[in-house]
C-alpha cells in the first residue's frame, strides 16, 4: 500500500532569475503558484533536456508537427496527462483537455488538478501550444 505524502506548504525557486529589487533574493513560488508552475515545467520539457533525469518531461512537442485534429490532440492529451501523473506526486484528480485550433495550428490545453495535502480550491491551468521552428 502505498504512503501518501501530507505537506504543510510547497515552495520553489522562480525560474526568471530576476532578482528581487530590495533584497536582492531570488523569487520564490509558493504552495499552488509552485505546483501550478511544475506542471508547466514538466508539460514543456523535452525527455532528455534534463541531464540528471532524461526520463522527465512530455513528448507533446514532437505531436505539434501532426495534423491538428482530435486524433492529435488525443495523443496530447495521453502525453500530458502520463508525464503528470509520472512526475508530480504533489497532484491528484488530474483532467487535461486538448481543444484543437485547425485554423490556427494550435492546440488549446487546459489541465486541472488538486493539490495533495493541502485545502487549495481545484487548479486549473491553461495554455497554448503551437509549432514554432
Amino acid at each position: 500500500m502505498a504512503v501518501q505524502r501530507v505537506s504543510r506548504s510547497f515552495k520553489d525557486i522562480s525560474l526568471s532569475f530576476v532578482p528581487h529589487p530590495v533584497t536582492k533574493d531570488l523569487p520564490i513560488l509558493k504552495n499552488e503558484n509552485a505546483i501550478r508552475r511544475a506542471v508547466r515545467n514538466i508539460v514543456q520539457t523535452i525527455p532528455t533536456e534534463r541531464f540528471f533525469n532524461s526520463l522527465l518531461g512530455s513528448d507533446v512537442r514532437r505531436s505539434l508537427f501532426e495534423f491538428v485534429d482530435f486524433g492529435t490532440a488525443s495523443v496530447i492529451q495521453d502525453q500530458i496527462l502520463i508525464a503528470i501523473e509520472n512526475f508530480e506526486e504533489r497532484v491528484d484528480n488530474v483532467i487535461v483537455e486538448v481543444d484543437p485550433q485547425p485554423d490556427t495550428n494550435t492546440f488549446n490545453v487546459t489541465v486541472i488538478f488538486d493539490i495533495v495535502g493541502q485545502e487549495f480550491p481545484r487548479q486549473e491551468y491553461s495554455f497554448l501550444l503551437e509549432a514554432t521552428r
